[in-house]
């Protein structure tokens, strides 16, 4: 591995920006951050609060900015070859990162949540408002306003540059898509063109040159670029499709989540391409030099060649979020905003991992990222079966003047999503987009009655009509009600409130309200009065939302809709943080570690997470801690509850045990004559635990295994003492037991003389004389001969005393000593080392003196 600093040509980098700090560190000379290679693109990493820009040649990390106040939140990033812009979807606070002398600075802030994104390309640069319909050019290094905003419908969509530099945007409420060019003075309207029926819903993704618009309410797919809307080609979707904000090269994919198929569109034709059943819920696929890339929830990207064949898939564990895919400088690149990796795909698709968080960077220094613990395999609840949705809920019409206005509530799914709702009245039928569940019916006749059928379709079919109340047109319409006022609330609902509407000579009687989300506007409730609150389960936390209401007096009239309310972010209290788990510390009294993955946010950033155990609390930011003081062998239950801005969220609990002092047992000793095994069992209390033998009496114990031990330098039929003590954090214990040591044998070798023609001691006609000799004392005393064994015969020994020197000839390599051993002969008797062979490499050492 390169040494660290090996990439980079300059001393670190440190810039502390405005508001929230930004770090940045390992680019090399100034001239080089512009990166004048090809193939770089910045990834978010969000567990570790870290903007880190990929080489895609050598698949590494050559720079990092550290932006610690957002870490842990969904950041959006956008770049070009000069400037990378950021902006935090959980504050909406925008920074630019100018490459050419590294600068970075928090100077814009934006609508908090999803419906808020900023659009870069080159040194033009966008902050588009999808809610409010509200698009303006920014400074890129700045991030400040050019120019007046240029205003269009609420609810718009797209916001994406081709790659000729328009910014094109879609209006669903209109049916149009136009593109916008940028200026000094500002940006303005290149030209707009209709796309589709008003109230379809939009999807666009951008092209090299314009962008391709799919009607997901009529599966119409239409490329649109400077001289306009092509022939549109009617694709044969089942389901709502979905686009990836750019399509790479001739190919556009369209993907299919509700059915797990991919539509693929080139001028050769339409292929359908059937995604396998693993991996979570599809997200839009994206093309890349004809391969088609297919990302699932689960951090799987599915892969297809262009002949539509199965390649080899790409996981990511753990990826954190939904996988992110971008095609920059001839590269794929797949970032996993949740985790320590990336991907980088070359034009040959093969596939290469990036370690973010390699320290091989100047000025490194990554934090520590604890691994969650593994989550335990969850039964996959089956799919229902899908079958056609059910009728609208709260079909309900407003007469206007000439006009009607008919809005409902979703219909269900019944198990497949549903792509468009069908309305039928005043002897016309209309299209409706799932996302729009509102039409104006225009072309009326005051006075006359009408009555109104909306039913909803699938891939299952037409689902059963529900019809409206009966309208009669009137010129006598109320005058709209003025500017509502939202406010999301901490328990997940809005409050809006709004100046009443002038009846105009009648009474206002209800005021139906609409949510306007990015791409999309639907019916949310009404009310009889001002205020209207609008339940947590009728809108997703997280997402920007603004609201309009018309007023509907006592004929059934209803006004033009009030202007558009100031955007707001549902949020609530966290969910219960994921996959906790307790575990011991194995090498720390009284100790817990405790892991869990972060929960959904609901809306806000979690600001920290509340660890409770024994009525101790801990606050902490990461999601790993651990507990001390908790006494030995305590079993502790755990609860740790995540915290944002509406208050805590529901607990998740586990428990774990602490470190308990050990127990031991001494099941056996097996001993030899110099030697012993000693065999134990050990309870280690759930630490880590050493184990010692310690020998009672001499010898050599040992340390090791906490199971069996060993000692060494024992004398035989000995008894010993062999005591085993385990230790770990919490304490120690010790158990003995008693044994003694085998005998030690030796075996009686005859001697013979130093010439041939002696007679030798080992002769059988030499009487007396045909074995060796054994004494009471350790001398050659016949007075004190206690009498002789013959060759070969195994003595049992006790000692070694010293004595006179014996000198075996010929035999044992001339054997010579002062040493004599006493054995079992006729009592305690003596016999010289030098005719006694000992068992086991005849080690005098083994014998203890007399």
């Amino acid at each position: 591995m390169p040494s660290r600093g090996q990439l980079v040509t300059m001393a670190t980098v440190v810039v502390l920006a405005a508001g929230l700090g930004l770090t940045v560190r390992g680019l090399g000379a100034a001239d080089d951050a512009l990166a004048s290679f090809d193939a770089a693109s910045w990834v978010w990493s969000k567990g570790a609060g870290e903007l880190a820009r990929v080489n895609g040649v050598s698949a590494r990390v050559d720079t990092r900015a550290n932006v610690p106040d957002a870490l842990r939140h969904q950041v959006q990033v956008s770049q070009s070859d000069r400037f990378v812009l950021l902006r935090d979807a959980d504050t909406g606070a925008i920074a630019s990162m100018d490459l050419t002398d590294l600068q970075v600075y928090w100077n814009q802030q934006s609508q908090p949540g999803i419906g808020v994104s900023v659009a870069l390309h080159g040194d033009d640069a966008f902050v588009v408002d999808a809610v409010q319909g509200r698009v303006q050019q920014v400074d890129p290094s700045s991030v400040q306003p050019m120019g007046e905003p240029l205003q269009f419908p609420p609810g718009i969509s797209g916001g994406v540059f081709d790659g000729a530099g328009r910014l094109w945007i879609a209006a669903p409420s209109e049916g149009t898509v136009t593109a916008i060019v940028t200026g000094e003075a500002g940006a303005t309207r290149l030209r707009t063109d209709p796309v589709a029926a008003p109230s379809h819903d939009l999807a666009v993704t951008a092209l090299d040159k314009g962008v391709a618009v799919l009607d997901r309410t009529t599966n119409a797919l239409v490329r649109v670029d400077d001289k306009g809307a092509g022939q549109p080609v009617t694709l044969p979707l089942a389901s709502p499709g979905e686009l990836p904000a750019h399509s790479d090269g001739d190919m556009i994919a369209v993907t299919l989540p509700d059915e797990r198929r991919v539509y693929t569109v080139t001028s050769s034709g339409v292929r359908d391409v059937t995604v396998p059943a693993s991996g979570g819920e599809l997200r839009p696929a994206v093309t890349y030099q004809g391969y088609l890339y297919v990302p699932a929830a689960d951090g799987t990207v599915h892969v297809f060649d262009s002949e539509g064949r199965r390649q080899e898939p790409i996981a990511i564990a753990r990826p954190g979020g939904d996988l992110e895919l971008e095609v920059r400088e001839n590269r794929l690149f797949i970032n996993a905003p949740g985790s320590s990796t990336a991907r980088v795909v070359d034009d040959n698709h093969e596939v290469r991992t990036v370690d973010k968080y390699d320290d091989d960077v100047l000025g490194g220094d990554p934090p520590e990222v604890l691994a969650p613990p593994t989550p335990p395999k969850e039964q996959k609840p089956k799919k229902p079966v899908a079958a056609k949705p059910g009728a609208p809920r709260s079909v309900r019409a407003a007469a206007g003047n000439a006009e009607a206005r008919v809005s409902w509530q979703a219909a269900p799914d019944n198990g497949a999503a549903i792509s468009k709702y069908v309305v039928a009245g005043a002897g016309r039928t209309f299209q409706v987009g799932a996302d729009q569940r509102s039409l104006v019916v225009d072309g009326l006749t005051n006075g006359e009655k009408y009555r109104f059928e909306v039913h909803a379709v699938n891939r299952k079919g037409d689902g059963p009509g529900r019809d409206s109340n009966e309208v009669m047109p009137t010129s006598e319409v109320p005058d709209a009600p003025g500017v509502p006022v939202a406010e999301a609330e901490p328990d997940g609902t809005v409050t809006l409130t709004w100046p009443a509407a002038n009846g105009q000579g009648h009474d206002i009687v209800r005021y139906a309200v609409t949510a306007v989300t990015e791409g999309g506007t639907a019916p949310i409730g009404e009310a009889t009065g001002t205020e209207l609150t609008v339940a947590a389960n009728q809108v997703e936390f997280g997402k920007a939302y603004a609201f309009t209401v018309v007023a509907i007096n006592d004929i059934g009239a209803g006004s033009e809709a009030s202007a558009v309310s100031n955007s707001v972010v549902p949020f609530a209290a966290p969910g219960a943080p994921e996959n906790l788990a307790a575990t011991t510390v194995a090498g720390q009294a009284g100790a817990v570690s405790v892991t869990w993955t972060a929960p959904a946010d609901n809306g806000r950033p979690i600001t920290k997470y509340v660890v409770t155990s024994g009525g101790t609390r801990t606050e902490v930011t990461a999601t790993a801690t651990t507990l001390t003081g908790l006494g030995n062998g305590a079993t502790v239950q755990v609860e740790v509850t995540a915290v944002n801005e509406a208050g805590p969220g529901a607990a998740a609990t586990a428990s774990a045990r602490t470190v308990a002092a050990p127990t031991v047992t001494v099941t056996a000793v097996d001993p030899t004559y110099n030697t012993a095994k000693v065999t134990f069992a050990v309870n280690n209390g759930g630490g880590t635990t050493t184990c010692t033998l310690t020998v009672s009496g001499g010898g050599k114990g040992s340390t090791g295994s906490c199971s069996s031990l060993n000692a060494s330098g024992l004398k035989p039929s000995t008894g010993y003492t062999f005591t085993v003590t385990a230790k770990n954090a919490a304490g120690s214990a010790a158990k003995g037991m008693a044994k003694t040591t085998d005998a030690l044998y030796g075996t009686a070798t005859c001697i013979n003389g130093d010439s041939g023609d002696q007679r030798t001691y080992c002769d059988s006609d030499v009487d007396g004389r045909n074995g060796n000799e054994i004494f009471k004392v350790a001398r050659q005393d016949d007075d004190e001969q206690a009498g002789w064994v013959k060759n070969g015969t195994r003595l049992k020994t006790y000692c070694k005393k010293a004595g006179e020197e014996v000198y075996a000839y010929v035999y044992n390599d001339n054997k010579r000593s002062t040493w004599w051993v006493q054995v079992d002969y006729k009592g305690k008797t003596y016999i010289p080392w030098a005719w006694l062979n000992l068992d086991g490499g005849d080690d005098l050492a083994d014998l203890s003196t007399c």
